[in-house]
C-alpha cells in the first residue's frame, strides 16, 4: 500500500472510555513505552479526553497521545505518552497527531507543552524537536526524575522537555 493511500483512511478524534480497553492493547504492542493498568486507560479516556488524541485507520486504533494541563498552570500541556503502531511508523503520525492536540479549541490557552524523555529515545526527541520546530517553538530541557534519586537506579533519567509557543499553535484541518 502506497503511503497516500494509509493517510487517507487515518482520522483523528477524542478518546471516549469505550475505546480504553484498544489503547491499552496498542501501548503493550508499542514496546518499549511503559505499559499502564487498563484502568489508567480508561480514566485517560473518561476524564481527560480533551487533552488525549486517538487515530485510527478503518476503526483500529493506531495512534495514541496522552496528555493533561497542569493542574497549577493550565497553560502547560504535558504529554504522558506518545504510542504508534508498528504498520503506522513512518507516516509522521506522532507530529501530526500532536499538531492536531494542539489545535483544538480546548488547548486555545497552551503556550507550553511538556514531557519526559531519556536521552536515548531518538524517536521522541526528533518528534518533539520538530514539532518546536514547526510551531517556531523553544525547546529547552533538563534532567527531572533522576536515575538514582527517582527510579532507585533501575530507570534512566528523565530530562523534562519543555517547548515554549510564542502563541497558541494554530488550528489544523
Amino acid at each position: 500500500m502506497i503511503e497516500n493511500e494509509t493517510q487517507d483512511r487515518l482520522t483523528f478524534r477524542k478518546p471516549e472510555a469505550e475505546d480504553g480497553s484498544n489503547i491499552w492493547e496498542l501501548i503493550k504492542a508499542c514496546k518499549p513505552l511503559d505499559e499502564n493498568s487498563m484502568y489508567c486507560n480508561l480514566i485517560q479516556c473518561d476524564h481527560f479526553a480533551d487533552t488525549c488524541i486517538l487515530a485510527e485507520k478503518d476503526g483500529v486504533p493506531v495512534g495514541w497521545i496522552s496528555g493533561y494541563l497542569l493542574p497549577d498552570a493550565d497553560d502547560t500541556l504535558f504529554v504522558w505518552q506518545v504510542a504508534v503502531s508498528e504498520e503506522a511508523r513512518g507516516l509522521g503520525l506522532g507530529g501530526r497527531m500532536l499538531d492536531k492536540l494542539l489545535s483544538r479549541e480546548d488547548m486555545a490557552g497552551v503556550l507550553k507543552l511538556q514531557t519526559t524523555i531519556t536521552r536515548d529515545n531518538d524517536a521522541s526527541w526528533g518528534l518533539f524537536r520538530s514539532l518546536a520546530d514547526r510551531h517556531n517553538g523553544i525547546l529547552t530541557d533538563e534532567p527531572h526524575f533522576k536515575k538514582d534519586d527517582h527510579f532507585d537506579g533501575e530507570h534512566a533519567t528523565e530530562h523534562m522537555v519543555t517547548i515554549r509557543f510564542s502563541a497558541p499553535v494554530a488550528r489544523v484541518a
